[in-house]
């Protein structure tokens, strides 16, 4: 028992969540108690053990939520979103990702000094996550230091779990969505000031270089220096998308050998590092990556739809690298972790059309990386990830019987085929409530 905690929610029924990538445990007819503060004091399927709990803490039987046929799930973890980019979700898939960039996305990022126009698309965006699962997200903002207190203040707001990134970019950017290097410095400081200070432990800054062909090197050292002196803020940034963009970085740093390199070079690549993408990598990136403890968000859905490429997901796996997923939204068109999944499925076994020793991807695994996966890469495996007592209580609902399921449940249904229904046919109808740190959210 965790003293000093009171208890305040007792749920009964089946909790279903992964201990390790290999093995998602299905708990039929157990009871989960939450306390106060949102921490999770017991699980347990021993009436005896129970009853303990309830007496201590003079709860009663009759507050007891059965669940009935739904169940209970950890929340998801999006370790790569681009807000912003949340207006242009579902359009603009048919270029590759430098002309992408160039076309749809910069254009759309720029507005964003508008504060109207950012606060609708931001409201949005967090609401829309929230109601497919996402209890945890990376958020990109933009350059603009307003525009990113105002998506963490939203996401502040909405009582979501976010990691919020101020974007940096001082070189080959266009004309109408530029900083100086001063000003990128200086906004992104200033950024971490303001939600350190702020003292909400849901909402935290993330030190954002957009890429490293969009930061001069001078930005680059100091980013380095922040994320030195801020030695528990997270850090994010791209890495081996696309052929093109490693060629072109090749040319901006001709004496570096490689692409990952290139972070590790300014002090950017180390236990607190998220790297989205990471498709293209050699032998001594996969080694420089896990030496480093560095992270992978493989954003599947993106990596489709730009046309970027396959990632080996078993093979960085085998790296022993910490891996996760992220929905990339909007060169990912869907904001459902789901998706990110069957599509990390898809991958996946399209690795093994070309190598047949290839082992596909499992639907226990891609729920692994969506959740414990994800825990780790934010570092918060010790709060996040599942639902085993002393961990936050950041959890879905989900009723597998809702009105208008996307999925039919037949007598003949084991626990495990609605389970895996759900994983692959799946979606935001299916969630009948959600929870961050034990706090229901009400959706907007």
């Amino acid at each position: 028992m965790i003293s000093g905690e009171k208890l305040t929610k007792v749920f009964k029924g089946t909790i279903i969540h992964s201990i390790h990538i290999h093995q998602v445990e299905l708990l039929q007819n157990h009871y989960i108690g939450v306390s106060d503060s949102g921490v999770i004091l017991f699980l347990s399927d021993d009436d005896k053990t129970v009853q303990e709990h309830l007496d201590s803490h003079q709860f009663q039987r009759s507050d007891i939520v059965d669940l009935g046929r739904k169940f209970i799930i950890p929340g998801y973890i999006d370790t790569h979103a681009h807000a912003p980019q949340y207006h242009n979700a579902g359009t603009g898939t048919d270029l590759p990702l430098l002309k992408w960039l160039e076309k749809y996305t910069f254009p759309v990022e720029s507005k964003f000094r508008d504060l109207e126009f950012a606060e609708h698309v931001y409201s949005k965006v967090v609401d829309r996550m929230l109601r497919n699962g996402t209890t945890t997200c990376c958020y990109y903002a933009t350059i603009h230091l307003d525009a990113s207190k105002l998506l963490a203040d939203i996401v502040s707001r909405r009582g979501q779990r976010g990691f919020i990134g101020k974007v940096c970019m001082d070189r080959h950017s266009p004309d109408h969505y530029i900083e100086t290097t001063d000003e990128s410095i200086s906004n992104t400081k200033e950024f971490i000031r303001v939600i350190l200070e702020a003292n909400n432990p849901l909402v935290q800054p993330i030190i954002t270089p957009r890429f490293a062909p969009s930061c001069t090197n001078t930005l680059m050292t100091a980013l380095g220096d922040l994320a030195k002196q801020h030695n528990k803020v997270l850090i994010q940034s791209h890495l081996s998308e696309n052929l093109d963009e490693i060629q072109w970085v090749k040319s901006l740093y001709p004496d570096i050998p490689t692409y990952t390199h290139v972070y590790h070079h300014f002090g950017l690549l180390n236990e607190r590092t998220i790297m989205a993408h990471a498709i293209h990598l050699s032998e001594d990136e996969l080694k420089l990556l896990k030496q480093t403890q560095s992270s992978i968000s493989h954003c599947p859905v993106s990596n489709f739809t730009l046309t970027s490429g396959n990632m080996d997901i078993r093979k960085v796996i085998q790296h022993d690298i910490k891996l996760a997923l992220g929905t990339d939204i909007s060169g990912g068109f869907s904001p459902s972790i789901l998706q990110v999944m069957r599509d990390s499925i898809k991958c996946s076994n399209s690795c093994s059309f070309v190598d047949s020793a290839h082992k596909a991807l499992s639907y226990e695994e891609a729920f692994y990386l969506a959740t414990v996966g994800g825990s780790k890469v934010v570092n918060m495996e010790h709060k996040l990830g599942n639902l085993l007592p002393g961990k936050e209580f950041d959890a879905q609902i989900i009723d597998p019987f809702a009105p208008n399921s996307p999925f039919d449940v037949f007598a003949g249904d084991s626990l495990k085929d609605i389970f895996q229904k759900y994983i692959f046919l799946g979606d935001d109808r299916n969630i009948s409530q959600l929870y961050v740190k034990g706090t229901k959210i009400n959706f907007n």
